[in-house]
């Protein structure tokens, strides 16, 4: 057995190790769509004093989120790694303190230029790596729990911290391509119904042009009369959780259910609520209690638990229910939202700057989802930001000068090499967004 080293000695002199010598890929794909340009072109505020350009002070908020600096305060740590700064293109990172006076500084224009600049880049982004026709939009509303005295958070819904502030943002995610094309933060204590149209419209007038067919999936927050209108202004085919209140309750014994499996019967009525116009089409499946494991998320009605959708879809009972439980891919999106991006930490006592934040993950979330789509292969395609990070922005490099001209050293690896080389060859096919 080989004895252990004895004479080891520590130097601190190598100015060119980083920790994110993966990130250099990311970087490089946003330096070919020309992302900085794009921003600067979009993004408008006259300010005084400033060492930092808009564009710089938004990347460097969205570079901390995606390389898992989950705080303003952590991304300090950037400021030390001159490597990185070199590699992403920032000649110096900006102090905490500079971020969040930045994030509470900013007028509310400035947010909605952001927002606006992201629904561009969405439209750009969207048909990577194929152009697409059929978008299918999944729309859900999620608690954040708040530690402190923000603006707008207040005393709602909060199944894990009951009795705690929060906000209720509502999300909406293209299924497709899980981009995030809209989001919008709400206070905890609210409608349950309220911005879900604002939300469509939103999402609606971001859609690129070419896209012939929009569906949606939606869960009973989004069972109101105005949002369903809208919907059908649209021409849009939907399916929604329906919330089985009394007058619907006492149609759901007396349908003509027919068996779909082994555990479940469906049927399906016309039912009108009582502030709508007009009837729609409801789906109902249940099944008895004995054969089912206990449900919070089901209602039961004596011998039966029973869920339901509303719907305008040509589909059968069971189709509609097989379209609607493709949206539990969301629930996934939701959670890495929270954990991976920072999501549900929330950085200011400011409503104003809470939600231009909130535009920051999702610039930050949509770039790390194209990246993905158009330049990773085919089996990374399911990754989460959280196995990306481990497996390519994460890896250690060394940036070296021979012959005075710059050289980013990896791991030499046939894993690593060929996945490089495949990511360098998708990223020269593309072109800048404009």
């Amino acid at each position: 057995m080989r004895r252990s080293p004895r004479n080891v000695t520590i130097a601190f002199g190598h100015a060119g190790l980083t920790h994110y010598g993966g990130a250099f890929f990311l970087h490089e794909f946003l330096r070919v769509l020309q992302i900085r340009n794009f921003l600067a072109h979009h993004l408008k505020w006259e300010r005084r004093n400033s060492d930092y350009s808009l564009s710089q002070m938004v990347l460097a908020l969205a570079w901390p989120l995606i390389l898992g600096l989950d705080r303003i305060e952590t991304a300090s740590l950037l400021r030390s790694n001159g490597t990185f700064q070199f590699l992403t293109g920032l000649p110096r990172f900006p102090d905490p303190q500079t971020l969040r006076r930045f994030l509470l500084g900013a007028p509310e224009s400035f947010a909605l230029q952001l927002r606006r600049a992201n629904d561009r880049l969405l439209q750009f982004v969207i048909h990577f790596p194929t152009h697409r026709s059929r978008l299918i939009l999944d729309l859900d509303s999620t608690v954040v729990t708040t530690f402190g005295h923000q603006v707008g958070a207040s005393v709602g819904y909060n199944p894990r911290y009951r009795g705690k502030r929060s906000y209720q943002p509502l999300l909406c995610v293209e299924a497709g391509s899980a981009h995030l094309l809209g989001a919008s933060l709400r206070p905890g204590k609210t409608d349950p119904h309220s911005g879900t149209v604002e939300l469509f419209r939103d999402c609606w007038g971001n859609l690129p042009s070419g896209v012939r067919d929009v569906r949606v999936r939606a869960d009973a927050a989004f069972w109101d009369d105005a949002f369903l209108t809208e919907l059908e202004d649209h021409d849009t085919r939907y399916a929604v959780v329906a919330q089985i209140r009394k007058p619907l309750r006492h149609l759901l014994p007396g349908l003509n259910y027919q068996r779909v499996n082994a555990d479940w019967e469906m049927a399906e009525c016309e039912y009108q609520a009582h502030v709508w116009l007009e009837p729609r089409r409801h789906v109902v499946a249940r099944r008895l209690v004995e054969t089912a494991e206990h449900h919070l998320t089901l209602f039961q009605l004596g011998r039966y638990y029973y869920r339901g959708w509303v719907t305008n879809m040509d589909l059968t009972p069971q189709g509609v229910w097989h379209f609607y439980d493709g949206r539990a891919a969301i629930e996934v999106r939701i959670r890495e939202l929270r954990e991976d991006f920072a999501f549900a930490n929330i950085p200011t006592r400011a409503f104003a700057a809470n939600n231009l934040y909130l535009e920051v993950i999702r610039f930050a979330y949509n770039l790390v989802t194209a990246f993905q789509r158009a330049c990773l292969p085919d089996d990374w395609q399911s990754f989460t930001l959280r196995t990306l990070r481990h497996k390519l922005f994460l890896l250690p490099g060394a940036l070296v000068r021979p012959h005075n001209r710059p050289v980013l050293r990896l791991h030499k690896t046939p894993q690593i090499e060929n996945l490089a080389h495949h990511i360098l060859t998708k990223i020269a096919k593309l072109r800048a967004i404009t």
